[in-house]
């Protein structure tokens, strides 16, 4: 539809037309984001930050979003090269796939949003100050605010694999093993939610004050692996094995935790961080020739999990999420570049330095990326 003649089909006050008109006058000809260009695991080489037309047509049943914050991911770097599960398309593409902020147009047949309306999405574009998607992709929120990132593929990843993957059961081990920048940096919510269900958790972390952090959600055998060996921690101190393995790293750290898994025990893979960057090397595990055997005695499973496979589960797990975080229960670390040489990320050019600062591990949160000041309309 064409943004004069867009219809508000939904009532409202004086002041709230008021507030859309100044809204609908604000949005601009054209827009900034970045785009896929081609194929490469190196994000600065796979991309470019573009400056494109506002679309004058959205299509029915669509909505356009004013991009506030957006997340950053390891994962970022996956679109960039192509991974299959994140696009079938070829370049170019948008990339990222974490925002916050508000609807800024609505298509024909959109019902139950309106123009303004704090929303929360996961679909790739969240990288740019716009973006276009189905509307029955917004996620509702009660207001713009960063930590509602961490709410989306980083707690959602945890939560639904625990629930996908069978569920936790209280007096278990569950070993966490990249807490400290695992993929988009689920490993906090890994922890939190096993300790709600009742488990021992082991984390795995890079410093000592990443240890204080651990600590303070309720983990309870933090490892810096700077300076104890974790396959040495698990061979003495968990004899019988481990449960649960939560595993985002891969390489020597997937065959470590999988020689450490217990009698029935089970990993659940979301991630393998280790082999993302364009500097990885590539990783000859010794386990996998004997993989299917070591299972078989042991009775024990692997599972893998992709959330974007789940995307028709997206808002209850993010609604079961804010009622955990609204009471308290659920902690959110962010960062927003706290310790980055680059200072905080706070336009769409800093997504290149975000990304980086993701693999340096010096963040202590979700990394997040200021796409603009929330609206004063």
């Amino acid at each position: 539809m064409k943004r004069a003649a867009l219809k508000i089909v939904f009532d409202i006050s004086a002041a709230a037309m008021t507030t859309i008109k100044k809204m609908m006058a604000a949005l601009p000809n054209m827009y900034r984001k970045i785009t896929v260009t081609k194929l490469s695991n190196n994000f600065r080489e796979a991309t470019e930050l573009q400056k494109v037309d506002f679309p004058s047509n959205i299509k029915d049943d669509h909505i356009v979003i004013r991009n506030r914050y957006s997340g950053i991911n390891a994962s970022d770097v996956n679109v960039a090269n192509g991974l299959g599960g994140y696009t079938d398309s070829p370049p170019p593409f948008n990339v990222g796939f974490e925002s916050i902020g508000e609807i800024a147009m609505l298509g024909n047949g959109v019902k139950n949003l309106k123009v303004g309306q704090p929303v929360a999405a996961m679909t790739l574009g969240s990288h740019g100050e716009y973006q276009e998607l189905p509307a029955k992709f917004a996620i509702p929120l009660p207001d713009v605010k960063p930590e509602y990132l961490a709410l989306m593929a980083s707690a959602m990843t945890a939560d639904m694999a625990y629930q996908e993957c069978g569920p936790l059961k209280a007096g278990q081990s569950v070993l966490v093993t990249g807490v400290h920048n695992c993929c988009r940096w689920t490993g906090q919510f890994a922890v939190q939610l096993a300790k709600l269900a009742g488990c021992h958790v082991i984390g795995r972390c890079s410093t000592d004050e990443k240890v204080e952090f651990l600590k303070t959600l309720g983990c309870d055998r933090p490892i810096n692996y700077k300076k104890e060996n974790l396959k040495s921690v698990l061979k003495n101190e968990y004899k019988k094995g481990v449960d649960v393995i939560y595993e985002s790293v891969g390489g020597d750290i997937f065959d470590t935790c999988f020689n450490a898994l217990a009698v029935y025990g089970k990993v659940i893979v979301i991630g393998a961080i280790s082999s993302y960057s364009f500097d990885a090397k590539v990783h000859n595990s010794p386990v996998l020739p004997r993989l299917p055997l070591t299972l078989l005695m042991k009775s024990a499973s692997i599972h893998g999990f992709f959330l974007f496979r789940y995307a028709h589960k997206y808002r209850e797990s993010m609604m079961r999420l804010m009622q955990l975080y609204g009471s308290g229960q659920l902690h959110v670390a962010m960062d927003n570049g706290k310790n980055s040489p680059t200072g905080h990320f706070q336009t769409l050019e800093s997504v290149y330095d975000a990304i980086d600062y993701m693999y340096s591990g010096r963040n202590e949160g979700k990394i997040y990326v200021k796409i603009g000041e929330s609206s004063k309309l």
